[in-house]
């Protein structure tokens, strides 16, 4: 399995207009009242409202940036403001149907997914760890969603695919609390700020182990995740969030910075021992 992921394309929600962010990062509790098909209604009609309003910002950003670069940025948002393509959202073909809110889905390992994941895995992480005790494919579509359609506006707007699979390290505490609400912004921070206070990814999974928190049982917990790195810039500590005209920041090397809660999606937790 590469780094480099591709999507189905997709459309964004963009965080400038609170009020939307906020009913679209509702806790669990109330999707319980509303069905898929109204949350992605709310997704399309944030489309529309949250749109203008990143034009608006990238205005009032350009002159302090590059005329250029400002000029060719809102000259592609404004491209896609003018797209009304219909929205329709899948799931991945090996999701399994859900019951009772059910997330968490464990491999086969003879499934290829199991293999594929382990195969990289194995590559950065030869002599420090012993046993892989479970992978599990993590089926949250409120987030998926929402990735989908950042996934989307990112293309739209860069003209390029910046997709990329990456590991994060984590207590046991923390990966539960990811599986539910995804990577939101209370993570940030957490594993360090050298590079900006957002949430860090790695391409190197030996990187992401020191991050990692054995439980009770000697247990570890490390995600598998697609990240939208979108634009990135080297960043340092006093970044809380990117600089205009990028998406993220980065090391340079194998590590990435996010800010936003929808550029990041937790699609299968490895614990291992």
């Amino acid at each position: 399995m590469r780094h480099d992921c591709h999507l189905e394309d997709s459309q964004y929600v963009d965080s400038d207009n609170d009020e939307l962010e906020e009913e679209l990062m509702k806790s669990d509790d109330d999707d319980d009242e509303q069905s898929s098909d109204d949350f992605r209604k709310k997704v399309d009609f944030g489309i529309d409202l949250t749109l203008s309003a990143r034009i608006e910002r990238k205005e009032k950003e350009a002159p302090t940036t590059s005329a250029l670069a400002a000029s060719r940025s809102l000259n592609s948002i404004k491209n896609t403001a003018d797209i009304r393509e219909p929205s329709h959202y899948q799931v991945p073909k090996t999701w399994e149907k859900s019951r009772k809110n059910k997330i968490c889905f464990e491999l086969s390992n003879t499934a290829d997914e199991y293999k594929s994941i382990v195969t990289n895995f194995n590559l950065p992480m030869k002599g420090k760890y012993t046993q892989i005790i479970r992978i599990e494919r993590i089926q949250n579509e409120r987030w998926y969603i929402q990735y989908l359609a950042h996934s989307r506006n990112f293309k739209k707007y860069l003209d390029k695919d910046t997709e990329k699979c990456l590991y994060h390290g984590c207590s046991e505490e923390a990966a539960n609390a990811i599986m539910k609400s995804c990577f939101n912004r209370s993570f940030a921070g957490v594993n360090g700020t050298l590079y900006g206070v957002g949430v860090y990814f790695s391409s190197n999974a030996a990187y992401s182990h020191d991050y990692t928190k054995p439980n009770v049982n000697g247990e570890r917990c490390m995600f598998w995740a697609r990240v939208l790195v979108g634009n990135t810039t080297v960043g340092n500590s006093s970044m809380k969030t990117c600089p205009a005209e990028f998406d993220s920041t980065t090391d340079g090397k194998h590590i990435f910075v996010t800010y936003h809660d929808a550029q990041a999606y937790a699609e299968y937790l490895i614990t291992y021992k």
